[in-house]
């Protein structure tokens, strides 16, 4: 999946939120908020958005728009697609680390059992909890450093007494000692980027040059419809040293979730809304049966070509963000219905693509003459779960196989009740605070929201279906390695800048003046050169990709636009500003940079790539990172943000026949932790 974060809704409706470390005083603790009875149909602001706050973290709640509206077929179809979502919960706990799952399952019995007063120490127990339960782990889920926890070793030892609770010396030591397996994904290839790594993708004594002549082996370099190598594997070492990819499929890895996923994806082709969708469902369960990749790609054809119906998903083992090798792909599932009215708006971008690669700033040979298959729908989520929960994205353009993309298109949705709930929890004093003038606050303000979604709309639907590899050139993990991530976000981010300040999308009635392109360039710069800092430790590089891709871009811009003054630096009363002086010779520059990054990815020129995410996207100005810490402090807002799952309720007659399914906005964050626990946990 090639994702979107917009870290500015995230955190606010227009700025990036605040930063806190992964561990956080009690005073900047906020109790769970007790449930409320609540329904889709309550209007925006009588809806209580927010369900939870701890540490950096708030917990959102979304509405399913319209759900209502919907056959009762379809609405058994989403429900049997939610369910099996949920079914494949603890594989992503087992794929970012070794000891996830048993340390999980404690920190659950204790939740569920402890019968003693609140304290102090348990407060801080709690709070360790739910940052495992919304990372998916003990690792952090965007910085991948380890949780440190704020109780000790005795304390802990006494709960596991009390409540009855088990757990290995291993994992207690992996819990309490801060020196081992400390980052979760590790980007620093001189640490050594599989070494370095926690994550359960690879075992002990597999190192990166190993995996690298394994797959340089067996791969076929004129083969024009390769196979996701590693996509759906753990490599190991077996009892003879020989390198061996352990498949995740029924029977094997991760069996016994997979066997409930594949049931659920059975029920639900039994009432799905066309043959081509129920074809592709049945493809995905003989993919999770064999393991085999080639059933993964006539699977990925199937349903990138299944465009009628309503409702939608995505389910499987997609994004490589987690394996700093970029092969091995973590699980995670959407389940999605159309919203009608937003889709038919933005329905001119699927009809214009070609004119958008007609007209990139890239070099002729690197565009497609014939973009194929690209559909643009906005969506209502319905249910998520795996790496796409509680944490999400706002926006996925799949399949990820170039030669798949190439000739049957692609899909790309924008989760419209995800960015609703941003927006509705959303508050105005960071845009306040790095705003340089009224002119640029005013302008965010009325235009902000639909810039945002606009460029998240391009992104998606132009810039990551926009160009094409040379011919005999490989795959970017292979040629760009563990920049490739980072280099391909900020192409398609790149895109969407470039047009966003066209007077092509007036015409196209996207937009009511160039003034919405402006409100993007003055976030965008604004995020990538000072606000998204508050993420990041003081003292620390940024590794995340999404944050090396905005930090690229914009420290590239403002240093090629210094000579004639394109971004001012401006510095009044101890606060630094960055003021776009010149609109049009910024999208200039953007569509330089493009042009530069679309001929990295088309030639595989590994060493410009490193070079453009060494010398711009990885070191931070201290100076800056110090001030922008300072700024936020006073506002005590999360930086990151999640959701809880509205839960679908089948109501059945006598015979045990579903007559309606409803939905029940009351869970707690907690409360739905610990209801998953009990019914989604299929893996040892």
């Amino acid at each position: 999946m090639k994702k979107t974060i917009n870290s500015r809704l995230v955190v606010g409706a227009i700025a990036a939120g605040v930063l806190f470390s992964c561990g956080q005083n009690e005073s900047q603790t906020k109790t769970e908020k007790e449930p409320v009875e609540q329904t889709e149909k309550q209007d925006n602001e009588a809806f209580e958005w927010e369900a939870d706050r701890f540490a950096d973290i708030r917990v959102l709640r979304y509405k399913i728009n319209g759900f209502d509206k919907l056959t009762l077929d379809q609405k058994k179809l989403a429900y049997y697609l939610t369910q099996a979502g949920l079914s494949g919960r603890d594989i992503i706990y087992d794929q970012n680390y070794k000891h996830n799952l048993e340390i999980r399952k404690a920190l659950d019995h204790i939740v569920a059992n402890h019968e003693g007063e609140e304290s102090e120490n348990w407060n801080k127990f709690l709070q360790y909890t739910k940052q495992v339960w919304f990372a998916n782990g003990i690792h952090h889920h965007y910085s991948k450093d380890k949780f440190q926890p704020e109780f000790d070793k005795e304390y802990f030892n006494t709960l596991l007494a009390e409540t009855d609770t088990k757990l290995s010396d291993e994992a207690l030591e992996a819990i309490f000692d801060p020196n081992v397996d400390a980052k979760g994904v590790n980007l620093d290839a001189s640490k050594g980027i599989i070494k370095g790594s926690a994550n359960n993708f690879y075992g002990e004594g597999v190192t990166e040059k190993m995996v690298d002549e394994y797959y340089a082996k067996i791969k076929d370099p004129n083969d024009k419809t390769p196979i996701s190598y590693g996509l759906n594997s753990k490599m190991i070492l077996n009892d003879n040293g020989e390198l061996e990819e352990v498949t995740w499929k029924i029977g094997g890895m991760y069996g016994p979730a997979l066997e409930k996923v594949a049931y659920w994806l059975e029920k639900a082709a039994e009432v799905a809304e066309n043959d081509a969708q129920r074809d592709a469902l049945k493809l995905l369960v003989k993919y999770y049966e064999t393991g085999d990749l080639k059933d993964w790609d006539a699977y990925s054809i199937a349903w990138v070509e299944a465009t009628d119906g309503d409702i939608d998903y995505i389910n499987g083992f997609i994004e490589v963000y987690g394996d700093a090798k970029g092969y091995r792909a973590t699980y995670e599932t959407i389940v999605q219905m159309k919203d009608f009215e937003a889709s038919e708006q933005m329905k001119v971008l699927e009809e214009n693509v070609q004119w958008f690669e007609d007209n990139s700033s890239i070099m002729d040979e690197h565009k497609k003459a014939n973009v194929k298959g690209v559909t643009y729908k906005v969506v209502n989520v319905i249910g998520e779960a795996g790496d796409a929960s509680p944490s999400t994205p706002i926006g996925v353009n799949l399949p990820n196989a170039d030669w798949i993309r190439a000739e049957h298109g692609s899909k790309s949705v924008s989760l419209g009740n995800i960015v609703e709930a941003y927006e509705n929890a959303a508050g105005g004093s960071m845009l306040k605070e790095f705003t340089y003038d009224d002119e640029e606050l005013e302008r965010a303000k009325k235009y902000g929201a639909k810039a945002s979604r606009l460029h998240t709309s391009l992104h998606e639907v132009v810039g990551h279906a926009s160009g094409q590899l040379n011919p005999g050139v490989g795959t970017p993990k292979e040629t760009l390695k563990n920049y490739a991530s980072a280099l391909e976000e900020a192409r398609a981010d790149l895109v969407s800048l470039y047009f966003l300040m066209d007077e092509k999308l007036i015409e196209y009635g996207l937009v009511e003046s160039l003034e919405v392109g402006k409100a993007e360039y003055d976030a965008y710069l604004r995020n990538g050169l000072m606000t998204q800092l508050q993420r990041v430790e003081l003292g620390k590089n940024i590794e995340q990709s999404h944050m090396r891709n905005r930090q690229l871009v914009a420290s590239w811009v403002y240093e090629k636009g210094k000579e004639n003054n394109v971004i001012e630096k401006i510095q009044e009363d101890g606060k630094t500003y960055f003021k776009i002086r010149d609109y049009k010779a910024l999208q200039a520059l953007f569509g330089e940079l493009l042009r530069e990054i679309q001929r990295i990815k088309s030639e595989g020129d590994f060493e410009a790539g490193k070079n453009l995410i060494e010398t711009y996207a990885v070191n931070i100005n201290q100076e800056i990172h110090a001030e922008v810490l300072e700024r936020v402090k006073p506002m005590n807002i999360p930086p990151y943000s999640g959701f809880v799952n509205p839960v679908l309720v089948p109501e059945m007659d006598e015979d045990g026949n579903i007559t309606d399914i409803k939905i029940n906005y009351v869970s707690s964050f907690k409360e739905q932790m610990l209801e998953y626990a009990k019914e989604y946990s299929f893996l040892k």
